[in-house]
């Protein structure tokens, strides 16, 4: 500026204002996070359920082949009823409880072919876990391999179901 100027030219310079800052976010930034964290939270639990189911299932898949090391070793009835109690744990856990929790002798069958056996219980191998807890010994004709085929066929079949 000059003093000896007149006043009207007298000008300064034009000062922009400093750039906005980075923080504080606008709120449409805050939605964005926020809906963000929620996404991750959600997939984390998916992710962690999913983890879990995967996790119980190979504890029934360690379970079953315990139980079935010890079905060849010495088969009997009470060994054959531990497998069959648990398809009936597999069955209470991925299916509403007040269908499966009556079901017995041939309604029971019927449950598992209807859940993944396709008549091989009622018609098939299957067959004798109606009658196992009424006998003192295993049928003679007891197909072992078959019947363990089936019992594998079907936990594999309703691990991955939800109630």
């Amino acid at each position: 500026m000059n003093p000896g100027a007149p006043p009207a030219l007298q000008l300064r310079d034009i000062h922009l204002p400093a750039a906005p800052g980075f923080w504080p976010l606008a709120p449409g930034w805050w939605a964005a996070i926020a809906l963000l964290v929620l996404l991750l939270v959600g997939v984390a639990v998916l992710v962690w359920r999913r983890h879990q189911r995967k996790r119980a299932g190979r504890g029934v898949l360690r379970e079953l082949a315990a139980l079935e090391a010890g079905f060849r070793q010495a088969p009997s009835p009470d060994s054959l009823a531990r497998i069959s109690m648990l398809l009936r744990q597999i069955a209470l856990a991925h299916f509403p409880r007040q269908t499966v929790s009556p079901l017995s002798g041939g309604d029971w069958l019927r449950f598992l072919d209807a859940s993944g056996g396709r008549g091989r219980f009622t018609e098939g191998p299957g067959r004798v876990l109606s009658s196992l807890p009424y006998q003192r010994a295993l049928p003679a004709n007891l197909d072992v391999d078959a019947l363990m085929a089936l019992v594998h066929e079907w936990v594999a079949l309703n691990l991955g179901r939800t109630a």
